[in-house]
């Protein structure tokens, strides 16, 4: 009859964030319900990891490795979260209240630009002044469009006006 006692409760170290858990199944356990709590931990450890051969005894190797799977996962976490506060706690991100947004954010005004002297369209495109001018000159007038508009930020093309000594945008 001695074999028929089940054996004393060991204490075993869990992550902080299943506390809870624990104290719950601890609850179940004390009222009763060891075989079907044991049952539930089966199922769900076979959720986690189908291929290892479940033995739920607290020292068990798959309870072990099963842990460390958990621990190593909420280290993680942890060092996520820990980011994020660091991040808010330095202001990265405004706690002032965002301001009113269009009704149609699509119908945006459209900034018209203005035409350019050399000096000032040069290094919009990347160029010195001196630069600007040569290849002008051995482009014809679409492929010059079309090479300025590969090098402009936002992708617009120029057009050289020798009337008026500009480079006017291209739509």
């Amino acid at each position: 009859m001695a074999d028929d006692k089940t054996p004393p409760s060991e204490m075993i170290r869990v992550p902080t964030a299943l506390i809870p858990v624990v104290r719950q199944l601890s609850k179940l356990h004390r009222e009763g319900h060891t075989i079907a709590l044991l049952q539930g931990l089966e199922e769900l450890i076979s959720k986690f990891d189908s291929n290892i051969d479940i033995d739920v005894a607290p020292s068990s190797k798959s309870v072990l490795q099963l842990e460390k799977k958990l621990e190593s996962k909420l280290d993680t976490m942890t060092k996520k979260l820990e980011l994020i506060e660091r991040a808010i706690s330095s202001n990265r991100y405004n706690s002032q209240p965002k301001q009113k947004r269009q009704a149609n954010p699509y119908q945006q005004t459209q900034v018209e630009l203005l035409a350019l002297p050399p000096e000032n369209l040069a290094p919009r495109l990347g160029l010195s002044p001196s630069s600007l001018a040569p290849e002008r000159e051995k482009l014809t007038t679409k492929e010059f469009i079309s090479w300025t508009r590969n090098r402009d930020p936002r992708g617009i093309g120029w057009e050289w006006n020798a009337k008026d000594g500009l480079y006017h945008p291209v739509k």
